[in-house]
């Protein structure tokens, strides 16, 4: 035997094998899921936008203008979900093919193959499933990114409804919500 997990005698080793890349594959489908709806609301906030001002009759004020730096912000959001959603698909497709070049690597065990052969379906296993965990990290990046970048965009939105109210903007423990006012 050549020591490597398939051959090695484990009986677990197989089922690790296989089983390693369906629970990060379900990871990368919960994170595309998540980050298609994200998208969604990143398409539906330009399109609200972008009605809101083809629709204004006024000359362009500082309102105008920050609802346009808003739509440049909506765009660059859904620029960054998309290049999440690539990188989790990415993932689920690499993650699928390590399951079975794991399941083949297993089957050339068992039916007696080279060692050579299962050797060398572990390592392909072992590379697609490194991208695919690559792609699930990367995307997570682009997630915090632009998370960060949204709670930037939300403070400015509220800095100009206070201005425009003329309002002061609670901060510190003041910003917080009180117990019991359901908010």
């Amino acid at each position: 035997m050549d020591g490597g997990l398939v051959t090695s005698g484990n009986p677990f080793a197989v089922l690790t094998l296989i089983a390693a890349p369906a629970v990060l594959t379900n990871a990368s489908a919960v994170m595309s899921l998540s980050t298609s709806n994200r998208f969604a609301r990143a398409i539906d906030r330009a399109r609200g936008l972008a009605k809101e001002l083809q629709s204004r009759k006024d000359p362009p004020d500082h309102l105008t203008a920050s609802r346009i730096r808003q739509l440049g912000y909506a765009n660059r959001r859904a620029m960054l979900l998309v290049r999440a959603l690539t990188a989790f698909y990415l993932s689920l497709g690499a993650f699928a093919a390590a399951a079975i070049t794991s399941l083949v690597g297993a089957v050339l065990v068992m039916l007696g193959a080279s060692g050579v052969a299962a050797t060398v379906a572990e390592l392909i296993a072992l590379a697609v499933g490194a991208v695919g965990v690559g792609g699930l990290v990367t995307g997570s990046a682009v997630l915090v990114y632009e998370t960060r970048m949204t709670l930037a965009v939300l403070r400015e939105e509220t800095q100009i409804i206070a201005t425009e109210l003329k309002v002061g903007i609670p901060t510190g423990k003041a910003a917080e919500p009180k117990p019991g006012s359901g908010g």
